[in-house]
């Protein structure tokens, strides 16, 4: 902040905004200030902060943001004010004070540079004296003309508009106590839409939900819809009389209305409209943002060799075969659907040469039947340890021909890049989906919607959050995963690769410090995250800090043991007595969290990788009828339920009222992305393809029917998948609904 003063209001604030003391948003607000990640800072200072995990943190960071653009905003007007010659003591005391950016504003709108204004008009015309009059309850000329008047009231309505207390009414009447009303536009569009739902629609601002608000906007931004926000204007200005306390003349009512019709209400309904939009979207971000963690996060298959088919019908499908660590050894093509016995042998002879532990099947067009005819071929030669796997596709054509694919395979086809991704996603879903923009990958509501700058900072900061915590191997880690890694941008995480291209694996991690531009500073924020396998320091390994393996030599000293024999060691881990070795800049949180990490250095976070149970005899949308009992795959969790993906081509909804046997609102509560579930068909509509579906154990009550309160639920468009020219996945009740929302 720019003052001590300020900073002393912000402390208590934000302690009370965030739940947490004081001290601890003042030692995060330090260590922020001194170059420090957030993942460096949850993970290796937990002392210094109180043990504040990363998304309070984050938020520590996001508010001081917002009071440091306050801070630089607050001394723009009082600027703008001093050199107009209108800052009074009072005044500045009042913007000093002021720690709400809508609340300065309203202060500043008095001093702020207009356009010409009927008001400004009027002053021009002498009639400020007659205003005044009529603001001061005396009795007026009788001379007085009915345009001198007007004038008159023009400046009274400009007064009352600029003054901050009424101001600040009106905005929190529009933000909090207005309707949200659409209607269809005029003329009536001829051909059905998909905001059909909403030709007659309101609801109270303080309880349209996110979705809802945004399907609202989006036909507005097509130009099917009209959306305004409606308040009973009568109290209201009643009210803001009150306010301004000049009397009950006919004069000052009239001046009144006028002020909030036409000065203070239009700019009101913005002002709420825009905060409502970008609460909407702070809302669908958080969705996004959630969906995108268990994605990442999503079990790894491991280091096993993987034989990768993207499948296809009119131009084959590609194949490529895959290493323990993801090296692409060779590719071809075949046609399962039109030359199956040939086909069958070129499987059959990859998996018998290379012998893969899984077969990665994509699960775009002719998905399922590509799995069968695999299932098939592994069965013919009798390898039955060999697993088949489905894969999504999602954004898999967008990496294809993308800048890091090129530069990874620059002699090779885009369709064998493709084929290429979808089996690495299988042996390391992180380290894949790095290399794709976020909003590709297609687990968002609304993101083509909703703020971009908003959405591509949290979608980083989950992306970062995600490697960090799982941890990167440097020697086989590629240039856009060690970008994610604490402390390493773009531009080091491609010296690091060309480093190690140029000499070999790096040995420790202290080799690191070799690398051109990776400084001590870099150096402490990254080391951390970064493991080398097989290192002469088994800590590499690791993620105990380098800044703390004195301390584990000490820890291994006392125990009469040497490090290598400690690291992995549970039961001699169990044994240090940790309140030893507090100290000034270790403490307690620290100390545990080493002697975790020497039970299991280098332990994965993520659960075990189990192979989705699909039914062989659902592979169509033809082949699913109501009352099926199936498992399925949670691909998508939005505001009004998840979508299921039951190894068909449509993904099903299971809608938040059919999520759990017990009401919730969120759904987020009981299911996440990538989980496994049980569902039962309710419904299929063949001819849209959409299919619903319940994760209910129990026949739903009476009074579970009304559990939407009998709102509409937004309908959600297909779109063509993005970047590839295949035919995109269908997801339950509204195609494709992330694609291109």
């Amino acid at each position: 902040m720019s003052t001590e003063k300020n900073m002393a209001q912000v402390l208590p604030r934000l302690s009370a905004e965030l739940g947490i003391s004081a001290g601890q948003v003042a030692a995060v607000a330090k260590l922020l200030d001194e170059g420090n990640t957030i993942p460096f800072i949850a993970r290796y200072r937990k002392e210094a902060h109180g043990n504040l995990d990363e998304v309070q943190i984050s938020k520590v960071q996001e508010r001081l943001t917002y009071y440091t653009e306050l801070e630089d905003r607050r001394a723009t007007i009082l600027k703008s004010i001093d050199e107009q010659g209108k800052l009074t003591d009072e005044l500045r005391e009042k913007i000093e004070t002021c720690m709400v950016k809508s609340a300065l504003e309203d202060l500043y709108q008095p001093y702020k540079p207009k356009r010409r204004t009927r008001a400004m008009i009027a002053k021009e015309k002498g009639l400020e004296p007659l205003a005044d009059k009529i603001w001061n309850g005396e009795e007026l000329p009788p001379d007085a003309s009915a345009d001198d008047l007007q004038g008159a009231r023009d400046i009274i309505a400009e007064r009352i508009a600029d003054t901050a207390e009424v101001r600040g009414y009106v905005r929190e009447v529009f933000a909090k106590k207005s309707v949200v009303k659409s209607e269809v536009v005029t003329p009536r569009p001829e051909q059905p839409t998909k905001f059909e739902q909403y030709y007659d629609f309101q609801e109270p601002i303080s309880e349209i939900p996110s979705h809802r608000y945004l399907a609202i906007c989006r036909g507005q931004k097509e130009g099917v819809l009209w959306r305004h926000f409606v308040v009973d204007p009568d109290p209201v200005i009643a009210r803001i009389g009150e306010i301004v306390g000049r009397g009950d003349s006919e004069q000052m009512r009239l001046a009144t209305a006028d002020a909030y019709k036409r000065l203070l209400a239009p700019s009101c309904e913005i002002d709420a409209a825009t905060e409502k939009k970008l609460e909407a979207d702070r809302a669908a971000v958080e969705v996004f943002a959630e969906n995108l963690r268990n994605l990442l996060l999503a079990s790894p298959l491991g280091e096993k060799r993987v034989l990768a088919i993207d499948p296809g019908i009119r131009t084959g499908c590609k194949v490529a075969m895959l290493d323990e660590t993801g090296k692409f050894l060779v590719n071809t093509v075949i046609y399962p659907m039109q030359r199956t016995a040939e086909a069958q042998e070129t499987v059959a002879r990859l998996v018998e040469k290379f012998k893969p532990q899984a077969i990665a099947v994509g699960n775009g067009t002719a998905g399922r039947e590509t799995e069968a005819f695999a299932r098939t071929v592994l069965k013919l030669i009798g390898a039955k340890d060999v697993m088949v796997v489905s894969v999504s596709e999602a954004g898999a054509s967008v990496y294809s021909a993308s800048e890091t694919a090129r530069d990874e395979f620059p002699d090779l086809d885009l369709t064998v890049r493709g084929a290429i991704s979808i089996g690495r996603r299988l042996q390391d879903p992180l380290a894949e989906l790095v290399k794709i923009e976020p909003k590709a990958i297609g687990v968002g509501q609304y993101q083509h919607d909703v703020f971009q700058p908003l959405l591509e900072a949290k979608l980083d900061e989950v992306t970062v959050s995600c490697v960090n915590k799982v941890g990167v191997e440097l020697n086989t880690a590629s240039a856009p995963l060690l970008t994610r890694v604490s402390g390493i941008g773009a531009s080091l995480a491609k010296r690091i690769v060309e480093w190690r291209n140029e000499h070999g694996a790096f040995k420790s991690r202290a080799d690191l410090k070799k690398v051109t531009g990776l400084g001590p500073k870099a150096f402490e924020q990254s080391a951390g995250f970064l493991r080398i396998r097989g290192a002469a320091n088994p800590l590499d390994a690791s993620a105990v800090h380098p800044e703390r393996y004195a301390l584990v030599e000490r820890m291994a000293k006392d125990l009469g043991v040497g490090v290598g024999e400690l690291v992995g060691n549970a039961a001699l881990a169990n044994s240090i007595e940790i309140k030893k070795y507090v100290s000034d800049d270790v403490g307690l949180p620290t100390l545990k969290d080493i002697v975790e990490e020497l039970k299991k250095p280098g332990r994965d976070p993520r659960a075990v990788f189990e192979k989705p149970a699909f039914r062989d005899d659902v592979t169509t949308i033809d082949d699913v009828q109501e009352g099926m009992a199936l498992e399925g795959v949670v691909t998508n969790v939005t505001a009004f339920g998840a979508f299921v993906d039951i190894g068909v081509h449509q993904d099903g909804l299971v809608h938040v009222s059919e999520l759990a046997d017990r009401f919730i609102t969120d759904p987020s509560e009981v299911v996440k992305t990538g989980d496994k579930i049980k569902v039962r068909v309710i419904g299929v509509d063949k001819a849209r393809n959409r299919i619903s579906l319940s994760a209910r154990t129990k026949p739903r009550g009476e009074g579970a029917a009304a559990r939407d309160g009998g709102r509409p639920r937004p309908a959600r468009p297909g779109a063509a998948k993005a970047g590839g020219s295949r035919p995109p996945r269908q997801s339950g009740f509204f195609c494709n609904p992330f694609a291109n929302l």
